[in-house]
């Protein structure tokens, strides 16, 4: 029997997919769930698995977009399965027909072997080529008007010897899709971008003094992430336009916070979402991060993982970023863009001090969000991660870190 594999639906709204990568080689005998090749949408990369067990006839090639419920192979559930241990038959190789090269006759060398026509003179004067970079083909080496127009410019520049090669590939549709995505954030909404610091002192007492029992106890590190979520669901409590979307002429709320976590991914950046993160704990929030960083790096994430964020979070910081203006992701309306942290000179209680300073930017719809609110969110941000005993921890900490 001849199984036809279709390319199921990945998720709401894609059509169509490309063949990033074959796994398995036309003619090979692949097991039932057997990956057999991974699959580009435009929000993520998906295995596809085989269905049967069976010799496979692939029907469409690396690099090929087919839609959602097309024949992408063949399985023939009929075929037995290859015997390992039987002998191999031995290729004959047969030595390839050596053709024989042309050679093509000399040029006979002259007084005219490398002069340029007077015409030819001009057309290289006025491009700055000397005549002996170009090779003339006209009678006895001469340079003629139409090697002149040929020229090209580098042909008169000197090189040092290095390699000049270049290469070209096609980009996934996962990074076009991006790539579309974020041309149309900058074309289509009115991004402006706030900036702050923040004093990190108090997270990093925090975790100095309980992130071993943290990790003991839950199996998970008491990471910046849990402190920054936190921070920023109280702060879109506050100003839920933060939390608010444009659908047509009309404003779009959530009285929920869908949190999104840029991570990197093996096919570029990937933005899971963290769902109903005002109900979360630290240890909640630090696992939930964990579990979808890991299925993100290890290209396992699904598409309904990255659907429906109402806010997001990225960090540069890991990457050495000290400050940066991130784009918003769409939908949404806004994105917190978190940096390095670098220890700096700061006025404290009329004294200087050094402290461990971050950097934070928002950027945020004007469409949607005024300069009032989108102030006075990273305001919230700064001083609940300034004071996360009190304004986080409701002023206890063993009881928040359920220690």
């Amino acid at each position: 029997m001849i199984l036809e594999m279709k390319v199921p639906s990945p998720g709401e709204s894609i059509t169509e997919v490309e063949i990033a990568e074959w796994l398995v080689e036309d003619g090979d005998y692949v097991e039932k769930d057997q990956a057999i090749a991974e699959v580009d949408s435009d929000k993520a990369t998906l295995e596809l698995p085989a269905e049967q067990a069976g010799i496979i006839s692939l029907k469409a090639e690396v690099g090929d977009a087919v839609e959602v419920g097309a024949v992408v192979c063949l399985i023939d559930t009929s075929a037995a399965k290859p015997d390992g241990d039987a002998p191999k038959k031995e290729e004959v190789k047969i030595a390839p027909k050596v053709e024989e090269k042309k050679v093509a006759a000399p040029v006979k060398e002259s007084y005219a072997t490398g002069t340029a026509s007077p015409a030819a003179k001009k057309i290289l004067d006025e491009k700055g080529i000397d005549s002996s970079a170009v090779k003339g083909t006209g009678r006895d080496g001469r340079i003629t008007k139409d090697d002149a127009v040929k020229a090209n410019p580098s042909m008169g520049t000197a090189t040092t010897g290095g390699t000049r090669g270049e290469s070209r590939s096609k980009l996934s549709m996962l990074r076009r899709k991006v790539a579309e995505r974020l041309v149309s954030v900058k074309n289509e909404t009115a991004m402006l971008t706030t900036f702050n610091e923040v004093d990190m002192s108090p997270i990093f007492e925090l975790r100095k003094q309980f992130k071993v029992d943290f990790k003991e106890k839950h199996g998970v590190g008491l990471g910046f992430m849990s402190f920054f979520t936190l921070a920023v669901v109280r702060a879109l409590e506050m100003y839920p336009s933060v939390n608010s979307m444009i659908d047509g002429k009309e404003m779009l709320s959530y009285d929920f916070c869908d949190i999104s976590i840029a991570v990197s991914g093996p096919k570029g950046l990937m933005v899971p979402v963290i769902r109903n993160a005002e109900n979360l704990t630290f240890r909640g929030v630090e696992s939930e991060v964990k579990r979808l960083a890991i299925r993100a790096r290890e290209g396992e994430i699904t598409v309904d993982e990255m659907t429906g964020g109402t806010f997001t979070i990225t960090n540069g910081g890991v990457f050495g970023s000290m400050l940066s203006t991130p784009i918003i992701n769409p939908p949404q309306s806004a994105i917190l863009g978190m940096h390095n942290i670098v220890e700096r000179p700061i006025a404290k209680d009329g004294q200087v001090v050094i402290a461990p300073i971050m950097f934070v930017a928002l950027s945020y719809d004007h469409r949607i969000i005024d300069g009032k609110e989108s102030v006075g969110f990273l305001v919230a941000v700064k001083e609940a991660l300034e004071n996360p005993e009190e304004l986080l921890m409701n002023n206890n900490v063993k009881k928040a870190l359920e220690m």
